[in-house]
């Protein structure tokens, strides 16, 4: 599994899968104050990615995975931003 729960913290890494939203789902729904930390994802299933999307939990660390980092981290934190090409400085 890629998904991990530590406390408060549930931590998404490496090539995170499609029997990983189950776990993701469970532990959102029993404590919608978790924090999903993402720096250590390298690939997150469309799955494991619709689980976020619809619950939205707080967001922690900055992927290495440059398209994660990119776009779903953005879409995650500001909705109107899906479909928009990110802001670089």
């Amino acid at each position: 599994m890629s998904v991990r729960l530590e406390g408060p913290i549930i931590i998404l890494e490496g090539v995170c899968r499609v029997e990983d939203a189950e776990p993701l789902l469970r532990w959102l729904q029993a404590d919608p104050g978790r924090t999903v930390d993402l720096s250590g994802a390298d690939h997150l299933h469309a799955s494991v990615l619709q689980v976020l999307m619809a619950l939205r939990p707080a967001l922690k660390g900055s992927p290495r995975d440059p398209f994660i980092r990119d776009w779903v981290v953005s879409a995650l934190a500001d909705p109107r931003l899906i479909g928009m090409a990110p802001q670089r400085a």
